[in-house]
């Protein structure tokens, strides 16, 4: 055990005047406050609303709308072909990883256990892949040319 000293003391004390000082400072700060502006989203008949992405800077980036149908046994690149002709009218593609990590917070139930290809290639091999696990949240990556599934989304950006 540590002898307490009067130095060990003082350091302790400055060390907690330190903490209420930012405690202070931070009770003096403005309240954040969050904008957002009403729209109304249409959804087309097997369209289902997955919720709001907010950017890094903590303000809403957009809403994001799960698209109807699912490619199965599906390689990477044809599951990027395929995700971009699901829109229609509407642009469309594979959900990144922050937005199959929403996707399956609020729509697990539209998706089977299964894996389902993310839009987002590895950082670092090429021939890998990002992918959500809807059975049990996990995301990892997987060879690019292995086959699992897809689903779409679009996206209305916030302005």
């Amino acid at each position: 055990m540590t002898p307490i000293t009067l130095e060990s003391i003082k350091a302790d004390a400055d060390a907690l005047a330190a903490k209420i000082a930012t405690f202070e400072a931070q009770a003096n700060q403005p309240a954040a406050e969050f904008y957002f502006p009403e729209v109304t989203i249409h959804l087309r008949p097997g369209e289902h609303y997955a919720g709001l992405i907010v950017g890094k800077d903590g303000e809403p980036s957009h809403h994001l709308v799960l698209l109807p149908g699912q490619a199965e046994d599906i390689t990477w690149d044809k599951a990027m072909e395929w995700a971009a002709k699901q829109g229609g009218e509407y642009v469309a593609s594979l959900p990144t990883r922050r937005e199959q990590s929403l996707l399956y917070a609020n729509l697990k139930d539209q998706f089977e256990e299964h894996w389902y290809w993310s839009c987002e290639a590895h950082e670092s091999e090429s021939g890998w892949a990002w992918y959500q696990g809807f059975y049990d949240g996990t995301q990892d990556d997987y060879r690019k040319g292995n086959e699992l599934r897809a689903r779409a989304v679009r996206r209305l950006i916030i302005e």
